[in-house]
Formats: C-alpha cells, sequence, structure tokens
C-alpha cells in the first residue's frame, strides 16, 4: 500500500478504535501494527511487535520514572503536601479567594516533589475540596481549582514529563527539568492572579478573606522542612552536578522515605504505607511503559512512512514565517488532548514536530519543550479525555463531571496567556539550564 494512503487511513482506524472503548495505548499500537504490515509485509510488523518491547523501553534514563513517582507516593504518605497546603492557608487567607489560592499553592509545593499530575490532583482532592467547601467556596470553583492545580505536576521539576521529552529527543534531561521551574513560577502566579480577579468580579465564588495572625504565618513555616529539603535533593543537585537526574531521583526517594518514616512514627501503620506506595508505583510504572509501547508502535509506522521528511519539505516551502508554523504545531495539541493523554501525544507528534523545529528552523529545544508541556497541561483539563478531571471525579463524587470541567474553563484561559508569555520570551525557558553550564 502507498505510504500516504496508509497514513490517511490510519486515523480514522485509530479514531474507530477509541470509539469502540479501546484503551489509548492498544488503539495506537494496533493501528501502527497494521500499518507496518500495509507498507512493509507482516513478518515485518511482527518482528518490531517482538523486539519493540525492548528496544524502547530497556534504557536507563527510564530508571527515572518509576523512582519519581514513588518518591510522590513516599511524599504523599509522609503527608508532606498537606503541610503545604496549611503553610498556603495561613499566609494566604487574608486575599480574595485566598483558600483556593492556598490550594494552588499547595499543588504547586507538591507538584515539586512528586512529578505527576494525577497524583497531585488525587492528593489536594482528598484534602483541599472538603475545606473549600465547608467555607462556602462554589463546588465547580473548588473543583476546577484543584484539576488545574494538579497539572502543574508535570511542568513543576521533577516532572516525569519533561523527563520523558527528553528522553524521546536526545536532550539533556537534566537541563529539561530546571527548564521547568521558572515557567512553573510564571504558571502559579497567573494562577493566583487570576483567582484574584474571579473573586473580585464574582464575589459569589468565594467567601470572605479570613484574619490569620503573624504568629500563626510563621509558625507554619516548620512544615515546609519536607518538601524544601527534598526539592534542594533533587533540583539542587542536578543543578549543582552533583547527582545526574536518575541519581537525584534515587536519593530523592530515599529522603521521602526516611521523612515518612519521621512524620508517621507509628511503626506499626508503615507496613501498609510502604506497600501501597509500592503498589501504586507499579501500576503507574506499568500504564506510562504500555503507553510507550503502544504510541511508540504508531510513531514508528509514521517514521517508515516518511512522515516526517514529507511535513519538514512541505514546512520548507510555506510562505510564512517560523513562529507561525510553530504556533501551528503547538495548536494541534489542543485537538488531541481532547482525545490522547500526554505520553502518546508526545510520542505520536515529536518524531515530526522536533525535527522541524529545533533542526529545521533553528529554535531551542527546551524551549520547544515547556510550550508542548504547556498545551499537554490543557489537554489534562479538558473534555472528553481530561485525564485529571476524571481522577477528581472519583474523588469528589457528588460533583458531576461536567460541572467540574465547567470550573476548570477559566484556567484553560489562564493556561493560554501563561503559554503566550513563554512563547514571546523563550529566555524563561532556557536561561536557568543555561546557567548551570556556566
Amino acid at each position: 500500500m502507498d505510504p500516504i494512503v496508509a497514513v490517511c487511513a490510519s486515523i480514522p482506524v485509530v479514531l474507530f478504535f477509541l470509539a469502540l472503548g479501546v484503551p489509548v495505548y492498544a488503539s495506537l499500537g494496533l493501528t501502527g501494527i497494521l500499518g507496518i504490515a500495509a507498507i512493509s509485509d507482516l513478518s515485518s510488523a511482527l518482528i518490531q511487535l517482538r523486539v519493540f518491547p525492548y528496544t524502547q523501553v530497556a534504557s536507563y534514563l527510564l530508571v527515572v520514572v518509576p523512582l519519581f513517582i514513588i518518591m510522590g507516593n513516599f511524599a504523599y504518605h509522609g503527608g508532606l503536601g498537606d503541610d503545604v497546603y496549611r503553610v498556603g492557608r495561613k499566609w494566604f487567607s487574608r486575599f480574595p479567594g485566598g483558600l483556593a489560592i492556598a490550594t494552588i499553592i499547595g499543588s504547586a509545593g507538591f507538584a515539586s516533589c512528586c512529578g505527576s499530575s494525577v497524583a497531585t490532583a488525587a492528593t489536594m482532592g482528598y484534602v483541599a475540596v472538603p475545606e473549600m467547601r465547608k467555607y462556602g467556596y462554589d463546588p465547580k470553583l473548588a473543583c476546577g481549582v484543584v484539576a488545574a492545580g494538579g497539572v502543574l505536576g508535570i511542568l513543576i521539576p521533577p516532572s516525569v514529563i519533561l523527563v520523558f521529552y527528553g528522553v524521546i529527543t536526545d536532550v539533556s534531561v537534566g537541563s529539561m527539568l530546571l527548564a521547568g521551574f521558572l515557567p512553573g513560577i510564571l504558571s502559579v502566579i497567573i494562577y493566583i492572579l487570576g483567582l484574584l480577579f474571579l473573586s473580585r468580579i464574582y464575589p459569589d465564588l468565594a467567601p470572605d478573606p479570613e484574619s490569620v495572625s503573624w504568629r500563626e504565618r510563621f509558625s507554619s513555616l516548620k512544615g515546609l522542612w519536607g518538601i524544601a529539603l527534598l526539592f534542594l535533593v533533587v533540583i539542587g543537585g542536578i543543578y549543582i552536578g552533583w547527582f545526574t537526574p536518575t541519581e537525584a531521583a534515587a536519593v530523592g526517594s530515599f529522603v521521602a522515605m526516611m521523612a515518612m518514616f519521621i512524620r508517621r512514627r507509628a511503626v506499626w501503620s508503615m507496613r501498609s504505607e510502604v506497600l501501597d506506595s509500592f503498589s501504586s508505583t507499579l501500576r503507574t510504572t506499568c500504564m506510562v511503559f504500555i503507553v510507550i509501547l503502544g504510541a511508540g508502535l504508531y510513531s514508528f509506522f509514521l517514521t517508515l512512512a516518511q512522515v516526517p521528511q514529507m511535513v519538514s519539505q512541505y514546512v520548507a516551502t510555506l510562505p510564512v514565517p517560523p513562529w507561525a508554523v510553530v504556533s501551528l504545531f503547538l495548536l494541534l495539541y489542543i485537538p488531541l488532548g481532547m482525545l490522547l493523554d500526554s505520553f502518546s501525544m508526545l510520542l505520536v507528534t515529536l518524531p515530526i514536530m522536533f525535527p522541524v523545529v529545533v533542526t529545521q528552523l533553528g529554535y531551542d529545544p527546551l524551549w520547544f519543550g515547556i510550550l508542548a508541556t504547556k498545551l499537554c497541561e490543557i489537554g489534562l483539563i479538558t473534555p472528553p479525555v481530561g485525564l485529571n478531571v476524571y481522577v477528581l471525579a472519583g474523588v469528589v463524587t457528588d460533583v458531576s463531571l461536567t460541572d467540574i470541567f465547567k470550573g476548570c474553563f477559566w484556567f484553560v484561559i489562564f493556561e493560554v496567556v501563561s503559554t503566550a508569555i513563554i512563547f514571546m520570551i523563550p529566555e524563561l525557558s532556557f536561561w536557568l539550564p543555561h546557567s548551570m553550564g556556566r
């Protein structure tokens, strides 16, 4: 079969599988195998099916994925996310929508030691949503804050998605992790300013501010020691050059486990929490790796059909400036995010987009990686496959899925604003990692 015909036919096949309820990894993997067989032959497709799982997953850099995940599980059981939330509540309660702002701060803090948006959304859903609703916050806003705050987990280092991007594109994983720091801080600031704005124009969404003494505020800061230590060990170790990303993840996991032991103190409760951490890490890691295999097979099919080369040749003839090409590429992530998870999107699109944006147009790979991650964030809170929303709906059972999506609407706008700023000021993405080299 002609490669172009095979590629065009593969798109409705993927959509058909998804409509039948077939998981994303299986839809992409099956379509990839069928596409390889159509272009070459069935034996070639079966050979790829046999060797692909090992060649794609047997990578030393991917060891960082389960290590960061288990570090987040230890931090969760150690109550580090709760501590950051309490600090944020004490310091921001005097502002309009202060509890919502505290939730964003807590999500950012937990994301900095977790690396997972789903884990961040689930944790803050248990902690923050009941508190906000108790104090009179609109249920849609309360859920939207938590779902959107969870997306910070894939941008603020350590981030599994940024590691994933570095592995796929052969960009330094340490540089990618550092590149997410300033854009992550920017996202938090935009969220806070947006919440202050919403609280002013829609006062019914949030209750009146509450007064907290300065003594209580400073006293609450002692709860930050766990998060601060973990962040300094992992990100500080990478920046100074003490650790590689994989070593930093291993050391961070050990520090998080020790923090859990110190915080819990009750030895008899440790067994169940440690077992839960390992089992949760196993499930999540298997999910990530099977997505790598399924989406990787489809990506291999696109590469075999020479789609990246054709796109590069087409882009070279377009009478538009380079920034417009990058903008069009990024806009594709919005409809893709409505159907695919972040890992699948990156695996399918980067083999096509990365050579064009970085090699042909000459843009910084760190900058493009952060922008792609930001667009993946938007996909996590937009229908119909807003993964964070589905996770939160499982935690907050008395708020409908539709209402949670409605609560996320404003945060999609905030994400677009912060993405536009990063697009116009690329230095936000690569200044910190470049300074590491000095």
